[in-house]
């Protein structure tokens, strides 16, 4: 069925729109993390927000928004005054509690990660069983030098995202798939904010070592497929978006069971909730809305630190990205793209990284800086205004000169902190609050 929508005459077609998703922890007045979505969800009654799998976790879905004009100015409006209405309803909640916007929360500890600690809906109920069955325990979670035993899907609780999305014509699908692949890795490279987990310093973003390991429902002994759950990717697309889609019924076990018995012509339920279960860093997502369209999601992305900061990863991505699809990249060799994203992932801004037409390898912050002014091309060739354009690229300019992402704030706090985790999740609040960018906080 999606085959015969995708070829449909005009299906699609229309002006570029942008959208994004936020992903938040809740904490209490110390600075840990407060199981209390529910409550402040219903207080903040607000269709925008939904519950996340941990209890401590909600999502914000802002509003979808054209690419032309000031975008960025917009998403960082709405950003700021989502994450200002969940703090004051998790105050509401619990006296001197809040809402933080990072990768990874620093004073997570294994004793928040209890199947009690799964929201309470169906849809996360149905996604532990699903996950348990497929996959053997207790499954050992391995970065690094720290190796977890885990039973449950909670573990994937741990990360918080910023998910930008971006429509797309089915037939300029492939390579704007293909160029959001590429420009992942110097994009993270420059916006790491999840140094630490459960008292550790791992990866710029461990973000994504962590959600790999803990979604994994691959037989250890048997490694019948060669990608994870949440993956990279292992090639180049080059059909479409179907080709995609295609792969993900052809590997994946479905985790969900469907339910719905009226679904529309243009719904395709069963596949958009097996998608839904699949998560590739960069994705496809099929929505029936408006007579069905496509997008690319690019979920890599950490959450935080501000609305500022979001708001110019937003930019540095989907600009690099409109730039690099004006090309054929099949030609490029993809495992330099794998490369560079887990390099990225793993250094930061001292990573090593390539690039297609350029010999050799280059320190990712250099690269970033001559990259931006290809990213203002593809924001300005897409109708954003010259002014939002470069208000939002020269904070990445400036994070990436400085030497400034979320991680190295982070980092440097805790060492003069003297190791307090509470102490930094209280000051990170403070500032994230703010709305001012990282790399001029002190």
């Amino acid at each position: 069925m999606l085959r015969e929508l995708l070829g449909t005459p005009g299906f699609g077609q229309g002006p570029t729109t942008i959208g994004a998703e936020l992903e938040l922890f809740l904490v209490d007045e110390r600075g840990r993390p407060l199981p209390r979505n529910a409550e402040v969800r219903d207080a903040l009654d607000d269709d925008r927000v939904v519950l996340e799998l941990g209890r401590f976790n909600l999502e914000a879905n802002l509003t979808p928004l054209p690419l032309e004009g000031q975008p960025f100015e917009q998403l960082g409006a709405e950003v700021q005054e989502a994450i200002t209405k969940v703090d004051r309803a998790a105050g509401q909640a619990v006296e001197g509690g809040g809402a933080v916007p990072i990768g990874i929360l620093p004073t997570l500890d294994p004793d928040h990660f209890t199947k009690d600690a799964i929201s309470d809906q169906n849809r996360y109920r149905a996604l532990s069983r699903g996950l348990r069955r497929l996959r053997l325990e207790p499954f050992l979670v391995k970065i690094d030098d720290l190796e977890l035993a885990v039973e449950d899907v909670i573990l994937e609780a741990a990360n918080t995202s910023w998910q930008v999305h971006v429509r797309t014509p089915p037939e300029r699908f492939a390579r704007l798939f293909n160029a959001a692949q590429l420009a992942t890795g110097p994009v993270l490279a420059a916006c790491g904010n999840s140094p630490f987990f459960l008292g550790r310093h791992l990866w710029e973003e461990t973000r994504i070592a962590l959600m790999e390991e803990a979604a994994d429902d691959r037989d250890v002994e048997r490694r019948y497929r060669k990608d994870g759950r949440v993956t990279f990717g292992s090639d180049w697309v080059r059909e479409g978006a179907y080709e995609l889609f295609e792969r993900y019924v052809n590997d994946y076990d479905p985790v969900l069971p469907d339910l719905s018995d009226d679904a529309g012509p243009h719904e395709v339920p069963e596949l958009r909730l097996h998608q839904g279960t699949i998560w590739q860093w960069n994705r496809p997502v099929y929505d029936p809305a408006d007579g069905g369209h496509l997008r690319v999601e690019m979920r890599a992305l950490p959450a935080g630190p501000s609305c500022a900061d979001m708001a110019a990863n937003s930019a540095f991505l989907l600009g690099l990205t409109l730039s690099q699809a004006e090309r054929d990249l099949t030609g490029y060799m993809f495992a330099e793209a794998y490369q560079n994203f887990y390099r990225a992932a793993m250094h930061g801004l001292d990573a090593k990284l390539s690039w297609p037409g350029r010999d050799g390898e280059f320190q990712a912050a250099d690269l970033v800086l001559e990259l931006l002014p290809e990213a203002r091309e593809g924001l300005l060739a897409a109708g954003v205004s010259p002014s939002d354009a470069d208000g939002a690229l020269d904070v990445v300019r400036q994070r990436t000169r400085l030497r400034r992402t979320g991680a190295v704030w982070q980092r440097e706090t805790l060492a003069q902190v003297d190791g307090d985790r509470e102490q930094l999740v209280r000051r990170y609040r403070e500032l994230a609050l703010t709305g001012q960018p990282v790399h001029t906080w002190r």
